[in-house]
């Protein structure tokens, strides 16, 4: 098999994640500019003769580029990983030879330690949020879902009502990589959401077309993740909290209080629908004083209890 036209190449990996991976519209497209960057880069740094003229160093002078602009280290993993997958795919369809992202590594650097909310924090915020008006309600709900569910704010933006199992308590969220997970809800969550689907959303929904959508804006429109953003933002600093916020920091504070209080890191994972159980580790920084006190608890040489005798 020769492979394809240098043209295409791009084209059919797009279509093998949209047909074949079923990968979401969103991640799709970040996919495909993450490999338009690393083209534009080496177009303007010498020259782009095609997808298969890429060499190892190539992929490395776009890597220390990414450095030296001090692009985000998550950012640079994430492209690396696209261009990774990309000749990986080309490599397997026989397109290229040789995969140039092979012996690539990234330079070893202390993982940034998720923030997250500790839980007076999340109080004063529900707190706030005690009006019987349409959107406060929807916020309320909305908040209380990140913070007992986890969910990504992508998740949440796209959750429909036949998603909610009220009387159980539980959601089937539709993750990413077409991967679906159960996650569950307390009962305050549970009355949140109650209030807001019953009194606050057909309030909002108003004459627009019911999409199913449960979080919708005051023109009763699905909410965008960026319009979930903003109002994460303009509620918690109204709330006293202050400093940029991220509705992700909600899902770390989720996974943090769920080891914080004794569960598992298999069920944890299972919950966050992480595929790599190596994700889900970086959590267990706030756990080592729940560690060391176990320890301390459980482990008693013989010597000390020989003193109490």
């Amino acid at each position: 098999m020769t492979g394809a036209n240098e043209s295409d190449e791009l084209t059919l990996f797009i279509s093998y994640l949209q047909n074949e991976r079923h990968y979401s519209k969103n991640t799709v497209i970040s996919y495909q500019n993450d490999l338009l960057e690393a083209k534009a880069f080496w177009q303007d740094n010498g020259g782009f003769d095609g997808w298969k003229k890429v060499t190892r160093r190539d992929v490395e002078l776009f890597i220390q580029n990414l450095a030296e602009r001090k692009v985000a280290r998550s950012t640079q993993s994430r492209k690396m990983s696209s261009l990774r997958s990309f000749y990986r795919f080309l490599t397997k369809r026989k397109i290229v030879k040789i995969d140039p992202t092979q012996t690539v590594v990234l330079r070893a650097k202390d993982h940034k330690l998720p923030q997250f909310f500790y839980a007076p924090e999340i109080k004063q915020v529900f707190d706030s949020l005690k009006s019987n008006e349409p959107l406060t309600m929807r916020n309320l709900a909305m908040f209380e879902l990140f913070y007992t569910t986890g969910m990504r704010v992508s998740e949440v933006s796209e959750l429909k009502i036949e998603q909610i199992d009220l009387e159980l308590k539980i959601i089937l969220v539709h993750g990413k990589g077409n991967k679906d997970r159960y996650v569950a809800f307390d009962e305050q969550t549970e009355e949140a959401l109650s209030n807001y689907l019953n009194e606050g959303r057909p309030k909002l929904l108003k004459n627009a077309d019911d999409t199913k959508t449960v979080f919708l804006n005051n023109l009763g429109k699905p909410l965008t993740t960026r319009g979930i953003e903003y109002i994460m933002q303009k509620v918690f600093n109204n709330a006293g909290i202050n400093g940029k916020v991220h509705p992700h920091e909600l899902r770390h504070s989720f996974a943090t209080a769920m080891l914080n209080n004794g569960a598992d890191l298999r069920s944890v994972q299972e919950l966050l629908g992480h595929i790599n159980l190596s994700t889900t580790q970086i959590y267990t920084h706030v756990t080592m004083s729940h560690l060391q006190a176990n320890y301390d608890q459980f482990f008693t040489r013989n010597d000390k209890k020989d003193e109490a005798k």
